[in-house]
């Protein structure tokens, strides 16, 4: 089975990617820091590693020269949220096998990894990725999913989707209430913060046009007036960035539930 690195200082994002790529087949090993990242990749000589642009201590780019320094032939994506064309000439420089712009969809960046973790290295004999081989009959229970980061936007999707929910995303909130007029989803999962239409205005909205489903807020703010502004809009729960992906679920579930009663 293909070893898969993944360092990113976000814990809902390490356990959204480390669940979409062990449905892909990999044995995916995980750090928060670049600290933890260099030392389980001395240890555990992954296949490939994807590191996370941006982090504390230890970015992306500085972890890459430590790996180059023990492996110059290590298999390496860079992950690149808020990435300028400076920082890619100095991954590129450090022979990144590719550099990844948060922007871009899933299909992306899971296609890159398929293809890294391919590519002919010294004395390494890989094998591609086992499909995914779990079936069965999807749930006609339908979530719309609103955040304005493409990556975390398309992992919930993915992981959702997984999960037997027809899941949709989407990036802002005017595309939000489009949908919702288009495709009546049972659950919106909607991001409190977001520029142009917030979430908390997308739940106003929600409200004032009757909308029947259910409504879960994400948000890492800690802003008590702005959560208790929220609160008072009847959410059917709240949630704290990081997610918590079992909470994330079972709070969907009691949702439906509730629904149904």
């Amino acid at each position: 089975m293909t070893k898969l690195l993944i360092v990113d200082d976000d814990r809902m994002n390490c356990e959204l990617l480390q669940d979409l790529f062990s449905r892909q087949g990999y044995d995916v090993i995980v750090a928060m820091s670049g600290r933890e990242g260099l030392d389980l990749f001395r240890t555990s000589n992954p296949i490939v590693t994807l590191l996370d642009l941006r982090m504390p201590e230890m970015d992306g780019l500085t972890l890459l020269k430590e790996i180059r320094a023990i492996d110059p032939h290590a298999r390496v994506i860079i992950l690149g949220g808020g990435a300028t064309d400076v920082h890619e000439n100095q991954a590129r420089a450090l022979q990144v096998n590719d550099f990844i712009r948060k922007g871009l969809s899933l299909d992306i960046l899971v296609e890159a990894v398929n293809r890294v973790s391919k590519l002919p290295g010294p004395g390494v004999v890989t094998q591609p990725p086992i499909p995914d081989q779990e079936s069965g009959q999807q749930s006609m229970e339908s979530v719309l999913v609103v955040d304005d980061e493409s990556l975390v936007c398309d992992l919930l999707v993915q992981f959702l989707s997984l999960r037997g929910y027809r899941a949709f995303g989407v990036r802002n909130g005017q595309d939000a209430l489009r949908m919702v007029d288009e495709v009546h989803p049972d659950v919106v999962l909607v991001d409190m913060i977001m520029p142009g239409m917030a979430g908390i205005d997308v739940l106003r909205t929600l409200r004032d046009k009757g909308y029947p489903g259910g409504i879960i807020i994400m948000t890492g703010s800690h802003n008590e007036e702005l959560l208790g502004e929220a609160w008072s809009l009847g959410p059917h729960e709240l949630l704290v960035k990081p997610v918590d992906l079992d909470r994330l679920l079972m709070a969907i579930q009691l949702v439906l539930v509730c629904r149904e009663c």
